[in-house]
């Protein structure tokens, strides 16, 4: 009875191996085939692609990367400019409690939109670089 069981357990162990091999041999070819399909589909974009066109959608040099840092910098100027205009308000308001309280909210709005344009400047470049990355 021992014999058998042990016939039995070395004959699944090496069914199993053998299976293991198998399937680790069939994902490499698939492997092989969908790089060679990616290949193939990279080939033909830089083709089409025209000198001067960026390469990358997404990444330190992409055009997400390039059309949301121009927009957040825009913002970031907006900003400044508007705490430069409060200042101003607040100088020239002359004591008048109203002109004084519209001044002070103005520059607290700036102020609330410069950090906002920073913080998104900083998060939005640190998931187009990861998702970038991932692509490459």
């Amino acid at each position: 009875m021992k014999k058998i069981t042990r016939i039995i357990s070395q004959t699944a162990l090496g069914i199993s191996t053998t299976a293991t091999l198998l399937a680790g041999k069939v994902m490499a070819a698939e492997d092989s085939i969908q790089q060679q399909s990616v290949d193939s589909a990279r080939k033909g974009a830089e083709a089409a692609r025209a000198d001067g066109m960026p390469a990358e959608l997404v990444g330190v040099d992409g055009v997400f990367t390039n059309i949301t840092n121009t927009i957040l910098y825009v913002v970031g100027v907006i900003s400044v400019i508007m705490l430069i205009y409060g200042g101003l308000r607040y100088v020239v308001s002359g004591g008048d409690s109203k002109k004084v309280t519209d001044a002070k909210n103005t520059i607290l709005y700036a102020i609330i939109g410069l950090i906002i344009a920073i913080l998104s400047f900083a998060i939005v470049n640190f998931v187009l670089n990861s998702i970038g990355t991932n692509n490459s």
